[in-house]
């Protein structure tokens, strides 16, 4: 059989969204990702995907599981929840169906990336796209993150090659082995840390300090040598991490950007999370947890799935299933509906639609972890797209509403 290549192609494997990838298709499967990391060739495999509708464990027809999900919706205050594996077009779907029937809509942000969300929202960010920090920066300061572990190429397309490296190890949080420098913080002293840093960064002296904030006072100092400098964090760390770190490395940017330049870089998970939050934050004017119950989009950042999922009247998952973080999965049960990738593969569900994953079955946009907005090119066929689902969702829940 005759091979045939594609591209370049978006990698939806981390938030780097990769979009000089090279696939081969041999009949109906993957056979090569060419410049894939191995996030990138785990994320595209052959492409093969389950194509199942099941209402109650049984086969059905798409229509009547569609009549199911919209049945559930309407059954009382529900939960729209985003995971990765769509695009903004299908997110944008899904979330005008929470608007319809006025349940909560949250995505895996409120269980990963709030904190720097929040932060930023009460501080503002200074920030950059990825392609800038790559052609301008030349002091790139790793905070806590190595990001080979997880963002496998973010070093090889947004780092210049002379630009120098330093790694702040928090704790057990480490930098990248190769850094040119190193400074090693107590996790109990970050907060500390940053804010000592911020402090001589506006010039004011601090004496008598202990020798790993002096250390990072030191490294205040050389990021304000700087021209151009990068400071990089990942907002899905895993392991616990100090609620102000956020707000601390937010406003040490700031205070950076009167000697020199500096941009703040937060990493971000794949699958086109940063499109969630793009997509609610224009149709709704906020990024996570908003609460449509009283028929006007309200934001509860204190109240986020993991606290309401459990007292859900039914709960509506739009995306790959198997990327719901545990501590949401634990609370699906009852009436759920799953639309997505791999439905079928997930928690018992009463209805579970196999849709196609954006950017290997289906075409639209998704958004790089600076915001940035690709296009998707569809590689494969799929018998369904999850934004047709979740917009058949939606006119079957209006239906119902006009009906009764």
């Amino acid at each position: 059989m005759t091979a045939r290549r594609v591209g370049p192609v978006v990698c939806l494997g981390c938030g780097c969204a990769c979009d000089d990838i090279g696939v081969e298709l041999t009949g109906d499967r993957i056979t090569a990702a060419d410049r894939a990391c191995a996030l990138g060739r785990s994320w595209f495999g052959d492409g093969q995907l389950p194509a199942r509708i099941l209402v109650k464990g049984s086969e059905a027809t798409l229509a009547i599981a569609v009549a199911r999900a919209a049945e559930l919706l309407q059954g009382g205050p529900g939960l729209v929840y985003l995971v990765p594996g769509l695009g903004t077009e299908a997110q944008r779907a899904a979330i005008a169906v929470a608007d319809a029937a006025g349940a909560r809509l949250d995505s895996v942000t409120s269980a990963t990336g709030a904190p720097s969300i929040v932060a930023g929202q009460r501080r503002g960010r200074a920030t950059a796209t990825l392609g800038e920090i790559r052609r301008r920066a030349d002091l790139i300061v790793y905070w806590g993150v190595d990001p080979a572990e997880r963002y496998p190429r973010y070093r090889e397309r947004y780092t210049r090659a002379e630009a120098a490296i330093v790694a702040v190890d928090i704790g057990r949080m480490r930098g990248p082995p190769d850094a040119s420098e190193r400074i090693g913080v107590p996790a109990e002293r970050e907060a500390a840390a940053l804010g000592v840093m911020r402090a001589a960064v506006l010039g004011r002296k601090l004496p008598d300090l202990p020798s790993a904030v002096a250390a990072a006072a030191a490294l205040a100092e050389r990021m304000m040598r700087g021209r151009y400098v990068s400071i990089v964090h990942d907002a899905e760390a895993e392991g616990e991490v100090d609620p102000q770190r956020a707000e601390g490395l937010i406003g040490l940017a700031h205070a950076l950007n009167v000697p020199t330049r500096c941009a703040l870089t937060t990493l971000r998970g794949g699958g086109n999370r940063s499109g969630a939050d793009a997509a609610m934050t224009w149709q709704t004017g906020y990024p996570f947890a908003v609460d449509f119950s009283l028929g006007i989009p309200r934001y509860r950042p204190d109240e986020p799935a993991a606290g309401v999922a459990a007292a859900a009247a039914s709960v509506l998952v739009a995306g790959d299933v198997t990327a719901v973080p545990s501590s949401i999965a634990s609370a699906l049960t009852g009436r759920l509906a799953i639309i997505g990738p791999r439905a079928s593969e997930g928690a018992k569900a009463e209805v579970a639609i196999d849709t196609g994953m954006a950017g290997i079955h289906e075409g639209g946009t998704a958004y790089r972890l600076d915001d940035v907005p690709l296009p998707l090119t569809p590689l494969l066929s799929h018998p369904r797209t999850a934004v047709s689902v979740l917009e058949a969702v939606g006119r079957a829940f209006a239906q119902r509403a006009v009906s009764q």
